[in-house]
């Protein structure tokens, strides 16, 4: 029978995701709008989206934080344009993000000692084989495939080179080795349901000795240069952006910090994510027609968590329409590149209740595309 109860909040989206719980537009700091982001009221904002990712991250000592133009696809790619080429890359692919950065790298940069490492969707691919004489370049989550790296065990201490990490959908939902990582991009709209346009840019003391003792031979687009007269432009790092940035975006991320503050820290998001993953993997036990992507429990993504269903893509298709129409979730098919199946956003802004309400719909939905 159809369920009755539905999701209060049916936005299961992986990105933009939900916003926080409680959320209302009205109570940010609007007086940020209509100003420019190079007033002392702005400056001091965008200062305080640094320094409050900083502190709520625990970062160690020394690691630089910066507002950048593109959204994580910004960040990730000024890291890349400006850092590699020095050494080898080792670049690992095992979703269409990551299969993104080996284009930029192979196609796009054309860099001539390139290892790709690849791994169908649900798998992960094997880290051991990793050279880190060489910079290695991954993401952290798999967003469309649901896989994630495990932990930071398989990167050592001692590594050569860099390791540039897309994180967007793993900070402040996974537990980040931070020494391990030397660059770490990310965005606005994932694990905090802020908005989008922006990328978040974290950098090393070693990523940032790099930066200054090396300059890439190809042209470097504005948005993209890190650095003034061969040093690092410390600016940015203080929230002095490139180009002129959303000052509602930025009241906007500056209230999902103060919820994640609120909530007490990064710890408390975490068990969020993991709790919401937990909804949908007791579901899944419980029923034979649905199943991860991710083949490994231990790789499993606890924010984008990607489900394969008996059914033909056609039918996929009917059930995740089915299920928008009903007003019980919106957004949840995979992503275009990816399987057929369901994406179900388990980050720390979507409530367990609200999947808990959503599993029976799924069991309906998938009877009745059967018909």
């Amino acid at each position: 029978m159809q369920p009755t109860l539905k999701p209060q909040n049916p936005n299961f989206s992986s990105g933009p995701c939900a916003k926080r719980p409680g959320y209302d537009v009205s109570k940010l700091q609007l007086d940020l709008l209509g100003r420019s982001h190079r007033s002392a009221l702005g400056k001091k904002a965008l200062g305080l989206a640094c320094t409050e990712t900083a502190r709520i991250l625990g970062l160690p000592e020394g690691y630089r934080v910066a507002v950048v133009p593109g959204s994580d696809t910004g960040a990730i790619e000024m890291a890349m344009w400006s850092l590699l080429g020095g050494r080898g890359v080792d670049v690992l692919e095992w979703e269409s993000f990551s299969a993104g950065w080996v284009t930029d790298i192979v196609k796009q940069l054309k860099l001539p000692n390139v290892n790709v490492i690849k791994a169908d969707y649900g798998d992960l691919v094997d880290l051991h084989s990793v050279n880190f004489d060489n910079d290695v370049v991954f993401v952290w989550n798999g967003t469309t495939s649901g896989v994630k790296v495990p932990n930071g065990d398989w990167i050592p201490a001692n590594r050569g080179g860099l390791t540039l990490c897309d994180a967007t959908s793993a900070v402040f939902a996974m537990d980040m080795p931070w020494d391990k990582l030397d660059v770490i991009t990310y965005s606005w709209q994932k694990v905090l349901g802020g908005e989008g346009a922006h990328g978040m840019l974290i950098l090393s003391p070693r990523a940032v000795e790099r930066l200054e003792a090396y300059s890439p031979p190809w042209p470097m687009p504005k948005v993209f240069r890190m650095k003034s007269g061969g040093k690092l432009n410390e600016g940015l790092f203080k929230g002095e952006t490139i180009n002129t940035p959303s000052m509602l975006c930025v009241a906007d991320y500056l209230d999902a910090l103060q919820w994640v503050d609120g909530l007490g820290g990064v710890k408390a998001t975490i068990a969020k994510s993991e709790a919401n993953l937990k909804v949908i993997a007791d579901f899944v036990a419980a029923n034979d027609w649905i199943s991860f992507l991710a083949k490994s429990p231990a790789t499993r993504s606890n924010t984008s968590v990607c489900l394969s269903v008996q059914l033909s893509e056609d039918q996929v298709k009917k059930m995740v329409k089915l299920l928008d129409t009903e007003g019980v979730a919106f957004d949840i098919g995979a992503y275009k590149d990816a399987p057929a199946g369901l994406r179900i956003w388990c980050g720390a802004t979507v409530e367990a209740s609200d999947l808990e309400a959503l599993m029976p719909w799924l069991t309906w939905a998938y009877h009745a595309v059967q018909k």
